[in-house]
């Protein structure tokens, strides 16, 4: 006999002999003993509707109205969430059968591919540094470190994507490269700067440079226009975590309003992540995918940072970090939470 079948059996013969309390708890305890598939989860409003009539009937009957909490428990029993049901054994309740991720492609290590973006180009090499450093050598430079911390913690399949040309045409270039790579992650990585209107000239080393000592901090962003937003969001905060574990702050002027174009929502106060929608790398590339900017080259006490093989290290440390983190069995099985 199916298990429906039998037990709303069991229901009907209970029906008969118990009041209609007992009734509700041999049902509910019924459910718990029994394991069930979502498509069986209906049957417990199959029994109570066997007894709606019944139960309308006695109902009216003083003697039937000295509590509510039994009509309560019988409104809830007869209106299941059939997937809440089956979902509450996984992890939270009324979790979407979309964040529900297969376990082989999101937890393998040596199957998970990260792309690892070298923000800009030689030929576009994207802000200088307060030491006439160009960004891109500071990017290549982190991004091979991340490179060996992942692969060395298993991740075989990093990838280090390096394009040529100039700012635009290597920005399409490199969300095609990442596409046609099917990676489960795009994590674009750079160094940040300030507005031209922040910047003011000092001499080093007997050149002309410009610097702003005004801001620091690292950022992480993501595009709400990416077509896997919330695992961006999800993987964003893991590595503003991980970097805010490292005793790392985060850039905080991109909330105010004197960064005027620059300025950017705030998504999460306490690890950084910032929404920019309008980026490509971020909206056009298949996977889940976040920014980095890593710290600001601009600032003179920063820059000497950045350049340390300390920092790359905790930088590198966190990111790594992040992506084990992500790869958990728990991803696996629900899915970005």
């Amino acid at each position: 006999m199916k298990r429906r079948g039998f037990i709303c059996v069991l229901g009907s013969i209970a029906s008969g002999f118990w009041p209609r309390r007992r009734t509700i708890i041999a049902a509910m305890a019924a459910m718990v003993l029994l394991p069930i598939e979502v498509s069986d989860a209906g049957w417990l409003s199959d029994l109570f509707k066997s007894k709606q009539a019944k139960s309308t009937k006695q109902a009216k009957s003083p003697k039937y109205v000295t509590s509510r909490k039994p009509a309560a428990l019988a409104r809830r029993a007869v209106s299941p969430k059939p997937r809440n049901v089956k979902l509450a054994a996984l992890g939270p309740v009324g979790l979407p059968p979309t964040a529900l991720k297969p376990v082989a492609t999101r937890c393998d290590p040596a199957k998970f591919r990260i792309v690892l973006d070298v923000g800009h180009t030689a030929e576009s090499e994207g802000a200088i540094s307060a030491r006439n450093v160009s960004e891109f050598a500071f990017n290549l430079r982190l991004a091979k470190q991340i490179e060996e911390k992942l692969k060395a913690e298993g991740f075989a399949e990093t990838r280090l994507l390096l394009t040529e040309g100039k700012a635009r045409r290597s920005l399409v270039k490199r969300v095609d490269a990442a596409n046609n790579l099917h990676a489960d992650l795009f994590l674009s990585i750079h160094h940040d700067s300030v507005p031209n209107k922040f910047l003011e000239d000092w001499e080093f080393e007997g050149k002309k440079s410009r610097f702003s000592d005004r801001f620091s901090g690292y950022s992480v962003f993501v595009s709400r226009r990416n077509p896997d937003f919330k695992t961006s969001f999800a993987f964003a905060e893991l590595i503003g975590k991980e970097m805010k574990a490292q005793g790392l702050e985060y850039a905080k002027q991109y909330t105010q309003a004197i960064m005027g174009r620059y300025q950017r929502p705030l998504l999460n106060k306490e690890t950084g992540v910032y929404r920019y929608d309008e980026l490509i790398v971020l909206r056009k590339t298949q996977m889940a995918a976040a920014l980095l900017e890593a710290g600001s080259i601009i600032n003179r006490d920063e820059e000497l940072k950045m350049s340390s093989p300390e920092r790359r290290d905790i930088i590198s440390s966190g990111v790594t970090a992040a992506v084990k983190e992500f790869c958990e069995p728990r991803w696996g099985i629900l899915g970005p939470l």
